[in-house]
């Protein structure tokens, strides 16, 4: 038997996706619980315009991703730190100042997790790289400064 799964089932699949059970497993198991539905012609019609619905919108989301990449590709972001005597920084700069300052600058919340760099403390200009989404990357320099 043919269904759809309402929620992700052990050993069978993740929610949505459709699965073909044992009609007692089905009928005993998978429908009493409420973890599938028959996979009818109604039903398989709801579940392509859902796949439709959810195709479009994860592309909404790359363009939107792509877009702020082109925004933010080859930008500056300055930060201010204060050095010892040595040139060497008190702490380093770390991914979440970088943050700060490109929703400062930019007005983008990136998190900072999304934000790959080198370990940074001295003074300079590095090349900062930011993860928007799964497959687009963009470049940012990111420039030292005395305080």
């Amino acid at each position: 038997m043919k269904v759809i799964l309402l929620q992700d089932v052990k050993g069978s699949g993740k929610a949505g996706d459709l699965v073909n059970v044992s009609d007692g497993y089905a009928r005993n198991f998978l429908f009493k619980k409420g973890l599938a539905k028959e996979a009818t012609a109604q039903a398989m019609t709801e579940k392509k315009n859902r796949d439709e619905a959810a195709a479009f919108h994860k592309q909404q989301e790359i363009d939107k991703a792509k877009e702020f990449a082109a925004l933010l590709k080859d930008k500056t972001v300055k930060i201010s730190a204060k050095a010892g005597s040595a040139g060497r920084l008190f702490g380093s700069v770390t991914a979440k100042e970088v943050s700060a300052m490109i929703k400062r600058d930019y007005n983008m919340d990136i998190d900072k997790r999304k934000i790959s760099m080198d370990d940074i403390k001295t003074f300079g200009t590095y090349n900062v790289e930011i993860k928007l989404i799964a497959g687009v990357t963009t470049t940012m320099k990111l420039q030292v400064v005395e305080a």
